[in-house]
């Protein structure tokens, strides 16, 4: 496997960063998960969008531009000759010596990984998931704001540890407030007598690039959509439930804290989705080749 580091491509075991860096000492940078299809990179323009603005909002300088991060991200999925898989793209702070002051950081440090990736298992994206609440809360705005795709994923992990402890392999995050925000990985969905519904970014949902697709098809299925606060509730009742997220793509969910969606299996509009999804990301994206 060939590693994007540092404006160099290297074989994956001389691909290493310092024990001082910061992204490793303190959880100090930014990422995205990005999908490619068909040698296609999907939505490649909006994730190092969405890079460089969350690393904006941490004070972050990212030492490429963003037409030379979508190239080095090309040429490293080419390096690997895949025509499916995943990438993974990181910025940290750099290595700054021990210590908080991410001034003493005097250059970012980027690497870019392409390779494969399953969320979960094939039976679940036919049949749908269990989920459950976990009790692990999504922290306030004000804390750390939900929009910035750092480092810091230990509040998801937790989670993550209470689902597979629960035998679920994901678990729905609510706010501080009681609202739902998302699941450790993944963009909430529900279908309520035809209407889909998604919580909102201000709940402590990540602003998901899978979201934004699922909201554009909706208008192109002729399904109506409403971001709004949701409660446990609103999950309970909902005809039909699914999850997106880059890795995850779309998985209906059939059951929620033990209780039965719709029919217990994944619903017709849910399918509609998918199908829809699937044909547009297995037909637009940037070139590879």
């Amino acid at each position: 496997m060939k590693i994007w580091l540092d404006g160099e491509l290297v074989d994956e075991s001389a691909a290493k960063i310092s024990v001082f860096d910061h992204g490793l000492l303190y959880g100090d940078g930014v990422f995205e998960g990005i999908r490619f299809y068909n040698r296609r990179v999907f939505r490649l323009e909006e994730h190092i969008k969405r890079l460089f603005e969350s690393a904006r909002a941490i004070v972050l300088e990212i030492p490429w531009t963003h037409e030379e991060v979508c190239k080095f991200v090309v040429e490293t999925v080419a390096a690997n000759g895949l025509d499916d898989g995943y990438i993974r793209l990181v910025v940290t702070r750099g290595s700054g010596g021990l210590g908080l002051n991410p001034y003493l950081c005097k250059r970012a440090s980027m690497f870019i990984i392409a390779s494969t990736i399953s969320l979960y298992p094939q039976e679940h994206y036919e049949n749908g998931l269990s989920v459950i609440t976990c009790a692990t809360r999504r922290p306030a705005p004000a804390a750390l704001m939900p929009q910035v795709k750092s480092l810091n994923y230990l509040n998801n992990i937790m989670a993550k540890v209470e689902a597979i402890q629960a035998n679920a392999l994901e678990a729905v995050m609510l706010n501080e407030q009681g609202y739902v925000a998302e699941c450790t990985g993944d963009n909430i969905f529900i279908l309520r007598e035809g209407v889909l519904y998604t919580p909102l970014v201000s709940d402590g949902a990540l602003d998901g690039v899978t979201r934004r697709v699922i909201l554009e098809l909706a208008d192109q299925l002729g399904v109506p959509k409403v971001e709004k606060s949701l409660t446990r509730y609103d999950l309970y009742i909902a005809d039909e439930f699914f999850l997106t997220g880059t890795a995850a793509e779309v998985i209906p969910v059939v059951a929620y804290d033990r209780r039965v969606i719709g029919e217990g299996k994944p619903g017709e509009i849910t399918k509609r989705f998918i199908a829809a999804f699937k044909e547009l990301a297995s037909t637009t994206g940037t070139p590879i080749d």
